[in-house]
């Protein structure tokens, strides 16, 4: 049950460098993970609109950094997908710079969604993503996605596997199962992004 009305989301803008963001103000919620994690395909699931966000049977489509506006202070954040993109150096190396700069600087921004395929979950780009989120204190919220392909007994094994491995950041990190396929996780996800971008006006302490 999401107190924010998930399906009202549109696109805004797409920025390929820092100074092409939107304002830096309200709150906004960035989803990242390998060029195969289905990234697209869980956002398409988490706003339920069928092409919020173009999937790909080619990895690494996403080159840009997209802007989803669910009301003019709360946004979804589509960062480029990392690994296995079919692009040259100095283009991968120009979106590890925008991604850290964007981590690094950007106010706004109050957690990141990292998205892992069950079947390969915490490899080493995935561990760059979780270090570089938490040297900023920043909140991470994994979604172990294609939770489908799995029986359910190997996927509740692998979800504890890696909420084990993660134990030490436990305040900061926290991990769900998802697949956009059959929903599972929608509302759990949900429950997350609500608390991530809820305003102060909205929950008066």
């Amino acid at each position: 049950m999401g107190i924010l009305n998930y399906n009202r989301i549109e696109f805004l803008k797409s920025a390929n460098e820092i100074r092409q963001l939107p304002p830096d103000t309200g709150a906004e919620v960035a989803f990242g993970g390998r060029s195969n994690a289905g990234k697209s395909s869980a956002l398409n699931a988490i706003a339920n609109i069928h092409r919020l966000a173009r999937t790909s049977k080619t990895p690494g489509r996403t080159q840009l950094i997209n802007f989803f506006q669910l009301d003019p202070e709360r946004r979804f954040v589509d960062l480029p997908g990392y690994g296995y993109a079919k692009v040259p150096p100095a283009i991968k190396q120009h979106w590890e710079n925008l991604l850290s700069e964007y981590i690094a600087k950007r106010q706004s921004l109050k957690g990141i969604i990292i998205l892992m395929d069950i079947r390969h979950p915490l490899m080493p780009l995935d561990w760059q993503m979780i270090e570089w989120a938490l040297s900023f204190q920043l909140p991470i919220h994994i979604l172990l996605t294609k939770a489908d392909k799995l029986k359910r007994g190997a996927a509740k094994n692998t979800l504890l596997a890696v909420l084990r491995e993660l134990k030490e950041y436990e305040n900061l990190v926290s991990v769900q199962l998802f697949s956009s396929f059959s929903k599972e996780g929608v509302t759990e996800a949900h429950e997350k992004l609500d608390v991530w971008l809820k305003n102060d006006e909205d929950h008066p302490q």
